[in-house]
């Protein structure tokens, strides 16, 4: 018999309506036995079926649910073939993005969004970059890149799954070829421009999909001077540098520097600075000197990993949106970004309010963004709706 999860009374809610991840301190006990990472069975305090999902007792997520249904229909599930389970959803998700017009570079699968717990799909061009972040899906790797191979039939998959989460599940970090080989650069196309992604070295998978939409969305207010700090590989800068007259990319790593000016090459950019250093210090010594800029754009990495640094993480956005602010000419723009989903929609807002109060500047929101739709929010599930994009208008 395997495992079965029995829920303190009151604690179903949250599940029934549709979020995936049942914590430890929710449950009342737990019922027979099987492997860690094994799929388990939720269900509430008097017995009603819940959903099933990979179970991991070092984990403060006890369980990611990703089967659900009426318990008749789970039974018959049990019957599939767990490979069969993995191309379906995989299938799935993937349709979707293709139903969106996204061919060349896009989040395949975003976790749970696609009832694919803790799995990371990226496409770039004829490669794939995976995370696996929990042990349910470490444990079936294998599996999942045959399903992946069959799917995408890509020339090489690369794994990324050197983040911190990992060790919460009891997981070292890890990285490598998976299938095929990978380039050390692979060239891929977004937004009509070339980029060259390292998926071996870059953040995350290699580059931030997410902000594609958002990096097209900016060009209309590029004009004249363009300061992008935390720049990355440069993105927005080389969006900007379309239509402007001089970008000026700011990063502390030499590594994404060097990723920018590759960028900015490919494309046949000559309008592209680049500065490495602290985006806070380098912000101050620009205001020190007087500089003036028509768009500043702050996309910062996340500021906080919990909740209990969501103080210190408003304290950190205040200072670099207040500085942001008095760079901008009169009537240019800034936009302003956060990818740290513990840090809500309404805290982010009210930061700027204050940011810009204490600038002594009447500024408009000209947009409000999210992330791309090829990284869907699941409605029952805050945590996926993560990233916050405004594009503020300063007079």
């Amino acid at each position: 018999m395997g495992y079965e999860i029995f829920l303190k009374k009151g604690e179903e809610r949250r599940i029934a309506g549709g979020h995936p991840w049942v914590y430890a301190n929710e449950v009342a006990r737990i019922e027979g036995k099987d492997k860690n990472g094994s799929l388990a069975t939720v269900r509430s305090f008097d017995g009603r079926f819940l959903g099933k999902g990979y179970l991991n007792h070092a984990s403060k997520i006890l369980v990611r649910i990703f089967i659900r249904g009426t318990e008749d229909d789970e039974i018959a599930r049990r019957e599939e073939n767990e490979k069969a389970l993995f191309r379906a959803r995989i299938h799935a998700a993937n349709a979707y993005r293709r139903s969106l017009g996204l061919t060349e570079a896009y989040r395949a699968v975003f976790a749970e969004a696609d009832d694919l717990p803790a799995l990371i799909v990226d496409k770039y061009g004829d490669y794939l970059s995976v995370q696996f972040l929990s042990l349910g899906v470490d444990r079936r790797k294998k599996t999942i890149a045959e399903v992946l191979v069959e799917e995408f039939a890509p020339k090489g998959i690369y794994e990324r799954s050197d983040v911190a989460v990992r060790k919460k599940e009891g997981l070292e970090e890890v990285t490598g070829v998976l299938y095929g080989e990978v380039p050390d650069e692979i060239v891929f196309e977004e937004n009509g421009l070339k980029m060259a992604v390292d998926v071996k070295n870059g953040q995350k998978t290699g580059y931030f999909l997410d902000q594609r939409e958002n990096r097209l969305a900016v060009r209309r207010y590029a004009k004249g001077d363009v300061l992008d700090c935390f720049c990355n590989s440069g993105g927005f800068s080389m969006n900007c540098a379309l239509t402007a007259d001089h970008v000026l990319s700011l990063d502390a790593s030499p590594r994404a520097l060097e990723s920018v000016r590759r960028n900015a090459a490919l494309n046949g950019f000559h309008n592209v600075e680049t500065v490495c250093g602290d985006a806070f210090e380098l912000l101050r010594a620009l205001h020190a000197e007087g500089r003036k800029f028509d768009l500043v754009i702050l996309d910062p990495p996340a500021f906080c990993k919990s909740a209990a640094e969501v103080k210190d993480a408003l304290k950190g956005y205040l200072d670099i949106n207040l500085l942001g602010l008095k760079l901008v000419k009169e009537g240019g723009f800034l936009v302003s970004s956060s990818c740290s989903h513990f840090v809500t929609l309404p805290m982010f807002e009210n930061m700027l309010k204050e940011a810009a109060a204490r600038s002594h500047r009447r500024v408009q929101i000209a947009e409000m963004r999210a992330q791309a739709p090829d990284h869907p929010a699941l409605l029952a599930a805050d945590e996926t709706m993560y990233l916050k994009f405004f594009v503020l208008h300063a007079e």
